[in-house]
């Protein structure tokens, strides 16, 4: 790095100019995104083209940068944030959560070690506690803060693969898979693919599942479980990725416990059903399992990224995560990396913190309790337009909608994109085509659902009258 390069550097950090144009270009975008349209248009995915071109040989003018990023980069991002994006379930960001986590980018903390970050370290621990009083789970249970569920679910696998070998006597570090005794996995059908990724990188193989069938909501039937026994680790779901339906989480859990098994929840968006009293009941019964994956950044509304794994079972977690070398300084305190696979992580915890402290229980109840009732109110809505029937039961925040052939619900689901008005992605639901409507957001109003209703009937008329011409 040249001297001259190094002082401009300190000049910016010193004048604050260029945190003072992030921030009003920031401020510009917040000020949009509840009146621009839900998708970029075709003139902002266009101008990504700009982007392209040889990486500079000279510095870049910082400024220049910002404005480059600010004129084509805002114009392309779809509008997550606001309350009429239900493509996939990503999630909003709740105020107090987007301010902190700009306080804790100028922080640039990592949580690998208590003595990185002190910080961290303790909202680490504040935070694996009020989740533990918020959702009901064993006192004994700890948590790790990673990226998503993809990740807590690779974890949550990995403390069960670890604890069932090691019950086997068999050491999976010093020994690895080469002849270990063999793990049975039993799931039901719609087993989210996330959980069959974390499977294959765990080499147990998605051959080998034991596929248990699933009612028409998605459920595991619970009456046709294989026997299980204490090699067995049993994959439940917590909200259906399509249908949002939840598995007899009670009487499964039941079954395991009896046997010994280790049963793993994969709670994504659902989880968090268990801190609202008209919804808790979905989750009865969740307390009784081993491990739990679930993302702030759906349905708590945290900026990205931020997902995380619980395990009763603190040995087996820190155990299956571990690593040891003689430059790094463990506390008496929370050292973050023994329960999540990074080393080099970022302090999501502080935004998590920050609005678990901000929306209490009772905020909790009430935002995640109106995405229900705003998916109930698409629901009923939409039964009263013309060609469309809803397929699933109203349970939490899915709603799948389908028109009367595959083809018709493909051409309605495009014209309701490159209408922009709402955002809706498609899936397969028992073989037939269907319209995913997922209600993630702490910003969906009554008038967004209406607003996205007629959406959907001004795309049926529009489909309806391009096959008739």
């Amino acid at each position: 790095m040249k001297h001259h390069l190094q002082k401009t550097m300190f000049a910016e950090l010193s004048n604050r100019k260029l945190f003072d144009r992030a921030h009003q270009f920031a401020s510009d975008y917040l000020d949009s995104i509840f009146d621009r349209e839900v998708y970029p248009t075709e003139k902002a995915l266009d101008n990504l083209e700009l982007f392209d071109e040889p990486i500079p040989r000279e510095s870049s003018h910082p400024e220049e940068i910002l404005e480059q990023l600010h004129k084509l980069g805002s114009p392309a991002t779809t509008v997550t944030m606001g309350g009429r994006y239900f493509g996939f379930v990503c999630g909003s960001a709740v105020p107090i959560g987007l301010a902190a986590k700009t306080m804790a980018t100028f922080w640039d903390q990592a949580s690998a070690m208590y003595v990185m970050s002190p910080l961290a370290g303790k909202l680490e621990s504040v935070v694996e506690n009020w989740l533990l009083d918020l959702l009901g789970l064993p006192q004994k249970t700890v948590a790790g803060f990673v990226s998503g569920t993809s990740i807590a679910n690779l974890c949550g696998l990995a403390a069960a693969r670890y604890r069932i070998l090691k019950n086997s006597n068999w050491d999976i570090h010093q020994q690895g898979l080469w002849g270990a005794p063999k793990i049975r996995i039993v799931t039901g059908q719609h087993a989210h693919s996330t959980v069959l990724k974390a499977l294959s990188i765990l080499g147990l193989g998605q051959q080998h599942i034991e596929w248990v069938p699933v009612d028409d909501q998605g459920r595991i039937l619970s009456e046709e479980l294989p026997v299980l026994d204490n090699n067995t680790i049993v994959i439940l779901q917590a909200g259906n990725v399509n249908s949002g339906a939840f598995d007899d989480l009670q009487t499964i859990c039941e079954k395991a416990n009896k046997a010994g098994s280790w049963v793993h929840i994969d709670g994504a968006f659902g989880l968090w059903a268990a801190a609202v009293d008209q919804l808790k009941h979905l989750t009865k019964g969740m307390h009784l399992a081993n491990s739990w994956a679930v993302d702030g950044h759906k349905t708590l509304n945290t900026p990205y990224d931020s997902g995380i794994v619980l395990c009763s079972d603190s040995e087996a977690l820190t155990s299956a995560l571990h690593m040891s070398a003689s430059y790094l300084i463990e506390s008496d305190q929370r050292d973050g990396m023994f329960h999540t696979p990074e080393m080099s992580k970022r302090s999501r915890v502080i935004e998590l913190w920050a609005i678990l402290k901000y929306l209490g229980t009772a905020g909790v109840d009430e935002m995640v309790l109106n995405m229900h009732l705003r998916a109930k109110q698409f629901a009923n809505e939409i039964k009263n337009v013309k060609g469309f029937r809803v397929v699933n039961e109203i349970v939490f925040n899915q709603v799948l909608v389908q028109c009367d052939n595959d083809v018709l619900t493909d051409k309605v689901m495009t014209n309701i994109q490159e209408l922009r008005e709402c955002w809706v992605g498609g899936s397969h639901w028992f073989g037939k085509k269907v319209i995913r409507v997922s209600i993630c957001s702490w910003a969906t109003t009554e008038s967004d659902i209406a607003t996205s209703v007629a959406s959907f009937a001004n795309a049926y008329q529009m489909a309806i009258t391009n096959i008739s011409s």
